[in-house]
């Protein structure tokens, strides 16, 4: 698992529209990179309208804001959709960007995947805070998310 100073890994795939991500392309940049189970589960639908609800105030702050999971670009357009997500959703298949985080889970709830994780990096490209997992500041709280990510930039909601 990734620790706070660590550089984040760079990797590329694309969005649920099929466009190009490359996440250096973001040096310069605060980013928010948010690592969720599965699509239309409880948890990851309450975190994603949490931040989708205070998605402004990100956008304000110049501060990205990404959420990365298993499963297809099309799963990821209909979760996006359904539930008006103002943020791109990237696709890790394969996951091998989750193993590269060390957010892979051999077992969670949904079985293999991804757990519930977010990188806050800094306009270096370094990380500079962590929610959830075993190096995690503090849980995420799925209906309080943006509340948390947020109050640790400084950003009023």
């Amino acid at each position: 698992m990734l620790k706070v100073g660590d550089e984040a890994p760079d990797f590329e795939t694309v969005d649920d529209e099929g466009k190009p991500f490359k996440l250096s392309d973001y040096k310069g940049m605060k980013v928010v990179l948010y690592f969720y189970p599965k699509d239309f589960t409880p948890g990851c639908t309450a975190e994603a309208c949490s931040i989708r609800d205070s998605y402004q105030i990100f956008e304000g702050a110049g501060i990205p804001i990404f959420g990365i999971s298993g499963g297809t670009a099309l799963v990821h357009q209909k979760f996006r959709a359904k539930y008006q997500l103002p943020f791109n959703i990237l696709v890790d298949e394969d996951l091998n960007i989750a193993q590269l985080y060390g957010t892979f889970s051999k077992l969670n709830v949904v079985g293999l995947g991804v757990k519930r994780v977010t990188f806050l990096i800094d306009a270096d490209g370094k990380i500079e805070g962590i929610f959830g997992g075993s190096a995690g500041m503090d849980k995420v709280r799925t209906k309080q998310h943006a509340e948390q990510i947020a109050n640790y930039w400084g950003l009023k909601l």
